[in-house]
């Protein structure tokens, strides 16, 4: 009878040992980077815990969402980014002291031919909407005045220089626009946001496009000038008659105001998810390298100051572990962290745009194979 209870005994307890087993063995999958976590590629973890980035300003409120989120799935790596501006982004990852470089501007040809490391590849990763923020006590909140593209570009050309001009209050024939001089801000340092801000006004204004034209950095024939875009909102919130672009995440966030711009289609609109999320659906002839802009795209509802923001990665990695953890990264970002756009203001990307970044992707090399395994 003993012996029969002691069997009973050690067969219950090798049975609870086994459960045991399995149940420390799922743990370890699933903080390793099992392939149902987070999108990772593999069931092992490369041996990189901190991942480096610099560069843009205007992707810097969702980057800091979709970093912490990401640090706590799968191999539980770290992302160390520096919002720099696009300008010096770019600079640190030519000189390759971060992994990846992000940029509201596509690289240019001159900048591609920099680089010391092979083929560089642009992966989208968001895209936003860049609002005219303004600081008018006379006009109410509930109000937004009205822009032009052509009178935006005389703005920061120095041609109108007070907001009661008559060409505003023929625009704007509801508001009390001021006699009080417009104080034009800009970004002082290397920016994306520039890029498309120039790109769309060298669209519109004939004048703008042959005076000063397109860029991260253009000589200002007017203004004054604030860092980054928290330089830029800082600079409009505190000055009494200023007029500055931004991000419509940081708009939103420092309850600016902000004016409607009138689209291609002859429509004013308001930076907003659906208007820019128009704007990018009407993109069309998006080249193979995926170095595009999208300013004033057709589309009644298209809000016409939209882009894109890129990540900046090298095809050839030097470092196949680094490369790994960062193609993990990457197709994360452009999957399940895209789950976190809308909250912040930003628009998720397209599916075709998503099916390209997948290629994109697929085309990083660690060694002699690909880095992304999944």
């Amino acid at each position: 009878m003993e012996g029969s209870i002691g069997r009973a005994f050690r067969l219950k307890h090798r049975k609870i040992l086994w459960l045991f087993a399995l149940l420390l063995l799922s743990l370890v999958l699933e903080a390793c980077g099992s392939p149902s976590a987070g999108n990772q590629s593999s069931g092992t973890c490369p041996s990189v815990s901190m991942l480096t980035g610099a560069g843009s300003t205007f992707d810097f409120p969702l980057f800091s969402k979709m970093f912490t989120e990401y640090a706590k799935i799968g191999c539980h790596v770290q992302v160390n980014y520096q919002s720099v501006g696009s300008g010096a982004g770019k600079t640190q990852f030519l000189q390759q002291t971060v992994d990846f470089g992000a940029s509201d501007g596509p690289m240019t040809d001159e900048e591609m031919a920099k680089s010391q490391n092979g083929p560089i590849l642009h992966i989208p990763v968001t895209i936003g909407a860049e609002a005219i923020s303004y600081n008018l006590a006379s006009v109410p909140e509930a109000q937004h005045v009205r822009f032009t593209g052509p009178l935006l570009a005389d703005i920061y050309l120095g041609k109108i220089t007070y907001w009661d001009d008559p060409a505003l209050k023929q625009l704007n024939p509801d508001l009390s626009l001021p006699h009080q001089a417009i104080t034009v801000v800009h970004r002082s340092d290397g920016s994306g946001t520039t890029a498309i801000f120039t790109k769309y006004l060298a669209t519109v204004s004939e004048a703008w496009a042959n005076q000063v034209g397109a860029g991260s950095t253009v000589n200002w024939p007017v203004g004054v000038g604030g860092k980054g875009n928290e330089g830029v909102a800082a600079a409009v919130r505190t000055t009494a008659g200023a007029i500055g672009y931004n991000e419509l995440a940081y708009v939103l966030k420092n309850n600016m105001q902000y004016g409607m711009v009138q689209n291609r289609d002859g429509v004013f609109t308001l930076p907003s998810l659906e208007t820019a999320k128009a704007d990018a659906a009407n993109a069309t002839n998006i080249p193979a390298d995926l170095r595009f802009y999208i300013v004033n795209e057709p589309g009644k509802d298209s809000y016409p100051i939209t882009g894109y923001s890129w990540a900046l990665v090298y095809q050839n990695q030097r470092d196949p572990a680094r490369g790994e953890a960062l193609a993990n990264l990457l197709w994360w970002m452009v999957h399940d962290g895209q789950r976190y756009a809308p909250d912040l203001a930003y628009v998720p990307l397209p599916d075709a745009i998503v099916q390209r970044d997948e290629a994109q992707i697929r085309k990083m090399r660690c060694g002699d194979q690909g880095c992304y395994h999944g």
